[in-house]
């Protein structure tokens, strides 16, 4: 009899305890998530998929501004190059009131120059051309006078025909430049000396 107690009781502790371990089994299913062993547990909420998010995009560099050119140093501005000089043709027109006086002659008792007609250069001084010929002058004509006849006047200064006669006389062929004017009789009244330096 009293073994038959002592099995009963063993056999009540073993079915308290089978309960403990269903009753605790059963809790930890609880907390477990239903699906097939193994699989993942789910993410926490809120928290987005890696599947379902798009990837953020990469920052990308800031566009590189373009710098605005540097300031050109200003030059030192150049004065404008002078004209060119025009063309010079030295077949100038004869010059129609100026001579080159050669030398003096008393010819038929009168007083009379040797002179060459000429052209003034393009630029330059006087330039002779032709044959030599005969002017009358007159005693009284106004003859001015400038170096070398006179060496120290550059302006001019009045001398007389026989003045003038004089220094052809000594001084020969320098054919010296002179405006001249003739009167009506063709005979020279007026005698002016260009100044050459």
């Amino acid at each position: 009899m009293g073994a038959v107690r002592v099995r009963a009781a063993l056999a009540a502790l073993a079915m308290c305890g089978a309960l403990v371990l269903t009753a605790c089994r059963n809790g930890d299913d609880a907390a477990a998530p239903e699906g097939p062993p193994g699989a993942a547990a789910p993410s926490a909420p809120g928290a987005p998929s890696a599947a379902g998010t798009p990837a953020a995009p990469a920052p990308s560099k800031p566009a590189t501004t373009a710098k605005p050119p540097a300031p050109a140093t200003p030059t030192e501005k150049k004065p404008p190059a002078p004209a060119p000089a025009p063309a010079c043709d030295h077949k100038m027109p004869i010059s129609p009131d100026t001579i080159a006086v050669y030398r003096y002659t008393p010819e038929g008792g009168s007083h009379h120059l040797i002179v060459r007609h000429g052209e003034f250069g393009c630029p330059g001084p006087f330039e002779p051309v032709g044959e030599e010929t005969f002017y009358p002058v007159s005693e009284t004509a106004k003859i001015t006078a400038t170096a070398p006849i006179l060496p120290s006047e550059a302006k001019g200064k009045p001398i007389s025909t026989d003045e003038l006669a004089s220094w052809l006389t000594t001084h020969p062929d320098k054919g010296l430049p002179f405006r001249y004017h003739l009167n009506a009789a063709g005979v020279i009244d007026t005698l002016e000396e260009v100044y050459v330096k």
